[in-house]
């Protein structure tokens, strides 16, 4: 399980901070796809009519996780910038610590 801070101190590359500075850490969630973007234009057309599914639909699925992406914005200038960790099953923001030599509770 990977359990990453809310806060963290990191470099800053603004031309308004240029140093390092603490950073609001969340997760970024992908937006609402646009119903006008050429490729979602392109497809609803070619999908009007008769003819049933024109474009191969994907099922061969190999993956069991993502990849997760950090977004942390600067809390001097707000600057947004993202980070890409490795792949894990069980993903944790600002969760407790592990303490060294506790005892295990079930």
């Amino acid at each position: 399980m990977v359990n990453i801070p809310k806060t963290r101190r990191t470099y800053c590359k603004d031309k308004r901070c240029g140093n390092h500075q603490v950073f609001k850490v969340s997760q970024y969630k992908a937006g609402k796809a646009s119903m006008f973007a050429q490729g979602k234009r392109r497809y609803d057309r070619k999908q009007a009519g008769f003819g049933g599914q024109t474009k191969p639909v994907f099922h061969k699925k190999a993956k069991t996780t993502k990849k997760i992406v950090l977004k942390m914005e600067c809390n001097k200038c707000g600057m947004k910038r993202m980070k890409v960790l490795k792949r894990c099953k069980h993903f944790e923001l600002g969760g407790e610590k592990k303490t060294k030599g506790a005892a295990l509770s079930y």
